[in-house]
């Protein structure tokens, strides 16, 4: 997302792609209710969950996308992302105030994160989505980096432009959506380990910076994890909390820092 936005900044929360997963997840559990009669089974339950976060994933990343060819202001785009943030969040604050009070409390605890929980059949369904995901993410190598001198130079390559941005778009949308839907909504992941990747490996290939990526980011999570299951103590803290804390001073970094960057 970085490098289709050229955009330091962009990733999936903050530009309201995890809301949008978060939206889709909130309508399932909260409004479940009026549709008890098709969730009756758990398998489908769990596709269903994942299926719906990824669609609101995808829905506001291509509004965002089409803002994106309008607006060329990067801090603009920012700025509509956190919108689109806050327009789900309006939404599902009205969802909570109608919803029932068991259907309330398992959102909110959903929304703290938490990588534990999780049955077999669901595991499936993640591992089948990231699978998918990824593999859209290593086709698109080639068009990623041609995308990093400009899409005019991209285009003299003879990458298919719309094409790539539809496959990132679904690869993003898939991994965003379906790791929401049962991990919860968790923050800063995205926009912080590829910066620390590219400083780490310095370089801005992608044929690196995708395994590299996701291996940074699996270390951080563990990590994470790690710290919120404190040894000797009943209580898990909320993973969500714990990489807020270790990514928003990231992203102070990232600011303070913005023209140094490799990028």
């Amino acid at each position: 997302m970085q490098t289709l936005f050229r955009n330091p900044l962009a990733g999936p929360y903050v530009l309201g792609i995890s809301s949008g997963a978060s939206l889709g997840a909130a309508l399932l559990i909260m409004g479940s209710s009026l549709f008890s009669g098709f969730f009756s089974f758990s398998v489908f339950n769990d596709i269903a969950l994942a299926v719906s976060s990824s669609l609101g994933s995808l829905l506001v990343l291509m509004v965002v996308l089409m803002v994106a060819a309008k607006v060329k202001d990067t801090m603009a785009l920012l700025i509509i992302g956190l919108m689109f943030g806050s327009i789900t969040a309006a939404i599902v604050s009205v969802l909570s105030y109608f919803s029932k009070a068991e259907k309330l409390q398992q959102y909110i605890f959903w929304s703290f994160g938490s990588l534990g929980n999780l049955s077999w059949k669901q595991l499936i369904i993640v591992a089948i989505c990231t699978f998918i995901g990824i593999l859209l993410s290593i086709i698109s190598i080639k068009s990623l980096n041609a995308f990093l001198l400009g899409e005019n130079y991209a285009k003299s390559l003879g990458v298919p432009l719309q094409k790539s941005r539809y496959i990132i778009i679904i690869s993003v949308g898939l991994l965003a959506g379906c790791i929401t839907a049962f991990a919860g909504p968790i923050a800063f992941v995205g926009l912080a380990v590829p910066h620390v990747t590219r400083q780490l490996f310095r370089t801005t290939d992608h044929k690196i910076l995708i395994p590299a990526v996701l291996c940074c980011g699996a270390i951080l999570m563990l990590i994470c994890d790690a710290i919120a299951q404190i040894p000797g103590y009943v209580s898990v803290l909320p993973i969500n909390a714990i990489t807020s804390i270790f990514g928003a001073p990231v992203v102070i970094w990232l600011l303070v820092r913005k023209k140094k960057m490799i990028f």
